[in-house]
């Protein structure tokens, strides 16, 4: 679930960011107002956390803004504003709900999961792949009877991938949402986690949960033995690549046929080709 805090006390958005994260958000933060507003109209959020007295603009002014344009993310004002009539403006503004600082943050995480068990901001507390079970709210996971003893990144990452369970996720991806970074081609950090993971995840048990496709990225499904429709066709094409450099067929610029080359790099076999798909051959 990504959430946007628009905070600009960074000591608070700090704290805020760290709590959320170690409870299986991501977090985007801005500063002020107008960066707020934009990220606000520029991104899909599920929820935004957002304070009164702003640089650039104010709360109130960044959700009218928010519902002029007809965004109906949940927002939960938090702010030092303690006054009645205050709480009521910004309710009566379209918030959610309103929170006054200092605030404890148990209560703060209590008030997002409620708002986001409503309506299409809802979130399921129980996630389940197979006979794997995830309890978002008790930060538990288990398989079957077993227990499993994760790390918090590691129970973030396995529920980025069990919440998009069939969907196979880049190590770009996988890097923004779990550590909020831009992935960098030189470190093996996502590969790290994810053998880490599945040690605990899935080399214990018959059935294994979390694949590696080739080129992709990691997928979390069951499988019946057939390899993904994505690794199959890479596997296809190993071999026909390896000929296709020998110089013994050739890919059609369309990339869906192939031909054989006889001497002199001509099409042999009276000038056959074949086709079957991208990259594959068919009889």
């Amino acid at each position: 679930m990504n959430i946007l805090v628009i905070e600009d006390e960074p000591k608070t958005s700090a704290y805020l960011r760290k709590g959320l994260v170690e409870n299986g958000f991501t977090v985007d933060v801005c500063g002020d107002g107008v960066d707020g507003l934009h990220a606000a109209l520029g991104a899909a959020y599920d929820l935004i956390v957002l304070d009164v007295t702003l640089p650039g603009q104010d709360g109130w002014s960044i959700l009218k803004e928010l519902r002029r344009h007809g965004l109906l993310t949940p927002v939960l004002f938090l702010t030092a504003r303690d006054a009645v009539p205050d709480r009521v403006k910004g309710l009566e503004l379209g918030a959610d709900d309103y929170l006054v600082k200092p605030f404890a943050f148990s209560e703060l995480l209590a008030r997002l999961r409620t708002i986001l068990r409503r309506g299409s901001g809802r979130q399921a507390d129980v996630l389940r792949v197979s006979d794997l079970e995830m309890d978002l709210v008790r930060h538990r996971a288990s398989r079957g009877e077993k227990r499993l003893d994760l790390t918090p990144k590691e129970f973030l990452l396995l529920a980025l991938l069990v919440r998009r369970a069939g969907e196979v996720l880049s190590r770009t991806l996988i890097a923004e949402q779990v550590w909020d970074m831009n992935f960098d081609s030189d470190t093996n950090v996502v590969d790290v986690h994810v053998r880490r993971l599945r040690a605990k995840v899935a080399d214990p048990f018959d059935k294994k949960l979390i694949h590696t496709v080739r080129g992709m990225g990691y997928v979390l499904e069951e499988r019946d033995g057939s390899a993904h429709p994505a690794a199959a066709l890479l596997v296809a094409r190993r071999p026909l690549d390896g000929l296709v450099r020998a110089g013994v067929i050739r890919a059609d610029p369309d990339g869906y046929g192939l031909s054989i080359l006889g001497a002199g790099g001509k099409p042999g076999l009276g000038g056959r080709s074949f086709s079957g798909g991208p990259g594959v051959a068919a009889g």
